[in-house]
């Protein structure tokens, strides 16, 4: 890739060293700035703006939180994606950096695959907002154009947030490209049944496989060191998990509403996010709901998220067999699975196969 087409990073740390190790992880990919101070770095930016900053925040005379809030507060920088690398861990610090508009926070030291996914997947995301704002200036007789422009602007800023919380687990590849699929086929299959059939119409489905993407969103206001753990979390640490489901219906919902429309994604998105984890006898979480309680898109979701999980190999597991994975899902039938649901579940498990093949992670 010629220069002129790279995004610019600027990388801002008062040790050189620790710039060096940034560039070195960035520099194939992208054109990497740097500057030892915060005060060098306002100079920088107001020169010509980067497309991401990466700031530390220990600093010398102007520190990174005091940098951030100066960025955010100007409308010439305030867009600018700022990405904290620092030492500081403590859940505190992290809180007051993500409060003053940073959008990710990373712990030193750096894992140099998780700050080049990090760092792609927010460029993905800055790129799909600057072109969602460009519609506005799409001619009014261009309507049917714009709408399949924003319906695929919609798609791949989806996949680039579930992308997102997918890349702050490194075992995860292509678990979300799967299970919007797996939750399409079971749809489409539910929508052959009585009960279904009226509800489930091509609209619903549709809305159903784009919001599914969003199911673990809320895994990005986990900390590191609970979402990264190799070895069985504690009981305490098992509960901040948990939260990931509360952290992502709180964010699409403040998302729905700012736009005050009812709307089937964003609804099944909030759905999806916080009541996938539930069971159908009431021993799931965050609430405990009791069959039908649990919407269906959750229900939907449940069995292509375990289904997932069981068929793909994890740091603290061995990849199941296909047709254990089904043979377990059938044992939850009326316990943890709606049962008419793992009944249509077990008239396409080939084509939940075939969409795992297609989909299989590479590494």
């Amino acid at each position: 890739m010629s220069e002129e087409n790279r995004s610019i990073i600027l990388t801002v740390d008062d040790t050189v060293t620790n710039i060096e190790v940034v560039k070195g992880v960035l520099f194939d990919d992208y054109l990497v700035q740097a500057a030892l101070s915060g005060e060098v770095a306002l100079k920088i930016i107001n020169k010509r703006k980067p497309d991401l900053i990466l700031l530390d925040v220990m600093m010398p005379g102007m520190d990174g939180y005091e940098v951030c809030k100066r960025l955010k507060a100007d409308e010439a920088t305030r867009d600018i994606p700022i990405i904290f690398l620092t030492a500081k861990s403590q859940e505190e610090d992290e809180a007051k950096g993500l409060a003053l508009g940073a959008v990710d926070y990373i712990t030193k030291p750096i894992s140099p695959s998780i700050l080049k996914v990090r760092v792609r997947n927010h460029l993905l995301l800055k790129a799909s907002r600057e072109l969602l704002e460009k519609q506005n200036e799409v001619l009014e007789e261009r309507v049917l154009q714009r709408t399949i422009q924003l319906n695929e602007l919609q798609d791949v800023t989806m996949v680039a947030m579930g992308a997102l919380a997918e890349s702050r687990d490194a075992d995860t590849g292509n678990h979300i490209r799967r299970t919007q699929r797996y939750v399409k086929i079971l749809a489409e299959e539910l929508a052959t049944t009585d009960k279904y059939k009226a509800y489930l119409q091509p609209d619903i489905i549709t809305a159903l496989f784009k919001s599914a993407p969003l199911h673990d969103i809320g895994k990005v206001g986990v900390a590191d060191r609970i979402l990264l753990k190799p070895g069985k979390l504690t009981a305490a640490e098992f509960e901040e998990m948990k939260l990931h489901t509360t952290y992502g219906r709180d964010a699409i919902s403040a998302a729905e509403g700012s736009i005050n429309i009812a709307d089937n994604f964003l609804i099944f998105a909030k759905e999806i996010a916080y009541y996938h984890h539930e069971k159908w006898d009431g021993s799931g979480y965050p609430e405990g709901l009791v069959g039908e309680q649990t919407p269906v898109s959750a229900r939907l979701m449940a069995i292509a998220d375990v289904y997932d999980a069981l068929i793909s190999k994890r740091i603290y597991k061995d990849a199941f067999s296909h047709q254990n994975a089904v043979d377990i899902i059938n044992e939850g039938r009326g316990s943890h699975f709606d049962p008419l649901m793992v009944d249509s579940f077990v008239k396409v498990v080939d084509k939940f196969y075939q969409i795992a093949e297609t989909y299989k992670d590479t590494n």
